[in-house]
Parts: structure tokens; C-alpha cells; sequence
């Protein structure tokens, strides 16, 4: 499926989506992104028997020392069974400090630029999926389902065999289920 534009006002058909297709494949384990909750949220009232990981930014993404997820959020859907990970994203972490601070561009930049061809979305489900596996969220050597988004909310749904960061190169995206067909805001 091809959304026209990317962004939040295809969450739910992205969800339904990504259900969808995670139960047509078997798949019990779904990674998605969610810095305020709202999409984790979502996809928690509508996925049922399901393995939720819902991964947010980094702590200080926005501001040194902060993290954007609200704790009574985090302690709600801990609470519903959904596991929340927050930790430095793959694509980015110290690559972009140096960057930031003396210019230039490095290996994890170009895979995540190399990644946004297909969007944001994809490109933040396939880093996702490797956080989670990373974190032993998720099963090591099978296919998950794996959802992210342009900005907010969510328009990609991938299903991907993700592997571990040091091998990511092994990672496998199986299938795009959706994505925006425009890859940037308007």
C-alpha cells in the first residue's frame, strides 16, 4: 500500500495494516515507534495477543537530560504489557556527535540517509527493529513485524528479520506492507 503523503493521518489504516499482515504471517511480535505513547497506545487497543515493544527517542533528543514519553505514559502502557525502550538509536549516536561537532559524515549517516529513500518511516522501522533486537526484546532469527512514522504518528509498516547492530548488514526487510509514496512533507 502507497499513502500519497506521509504523516500522522495514516496511523490507523498503517496499523490495520501491519495487524493485518502480522497475523496472515503467524507473527506475534511487533516493534513500534512512539516518543509520546499515543501511536504504542493505539496499536495496544487494536493488537491483541500480540508482543508489543514500543521504542522512543533517546533521553535528551529534545533536551539534555529529558525524555519525551511522560512517566505516568511509560507506567500505563508498562502496565498493559507493552515493553518500552528507550536507548541510543543505532543510526545515529556518537556518528552524529561527532558530525555535530566537526562536520563531515559518517558510515551510520550514510546507511540512514541510504534508508530514507524508501521514507522516514521504513527507515525508522528498520532501525527499531534493531534497537529491539539489540535489547533482547524480540526473538533473534525471525521475522517481525516493525512500524514507524514520518514526524508522528505512524506510515510505514515493514516486516523485517532484523540482526543485531554489529551484523547489520544481515538484516532482512521482507516485506514493506506500507509507506508514503511522497517520502517528504509537503
Amino acid at each position: 500500500m502507497l499513502w500519497e503523503q506521509p504523516g500522522a493521518h495514516n496511523t490507523k489504516a498503517t496499523l490495520d495494516l501491519a495487524l493485518k499482515r502480522a497475523e496472515e504471517l503467524g507473527i506475534k511480535n511487533i516493534v513500534v515507534a512512539s516518543c509520546s505513547g499515543a501511536t504504542a497506545r493505539e496499536l495496544l487497543a487494536m493488537a491483541k495477543g500480540m508482543e508489543i515493544v514500543c521504542v522512543t527517542h533517546h533521553n535528551g533528543f529534545e533536551q539534555p537530560g529529558e525524555n519525551e514519553m511522560d512517566p505516568q505514559t511509560r507506567k500505563e502502557l508498562e502496565q498493559a504489557g507493552v515493553r518500552v525502550l528507550t536507548t541510543t538509536h543505532v543510526l545515529a549516536g556518537v556518528d552524529r556527535a561527532v558530525r555535530n561537532q566537526f562536520g563531515g559524515v559518517y558510515p551510520a549517516e550514510i546507511i540512514a540517509q541510504t534508508l530514507r529513500m524508501l521514507g522516514q518511516g521504513v527507515k525508522v522501522a528498520t532501525e527499531i527493529a534493531v534497537m529491539a533486537l539489540d535489547a533482547g526484546l524480540i526473538p533473534y532469527g525471525k521475522e517481525i513485524i516493525s512500524i514507524g512514522g514520518t514526524i508522528k504518528g505512524a506510515d510505514a509498516a515493514i516486516v523485517v528479520k532484523p540482526a543485531h547492530a554489529n551484523r547489520f548488514f544481515d538484516t532482512e526487510i521482507r516485506e514493506i506492507i506500507c509507506m508514503p509514496k511522497t517520502k517528504k512533507k509537503a
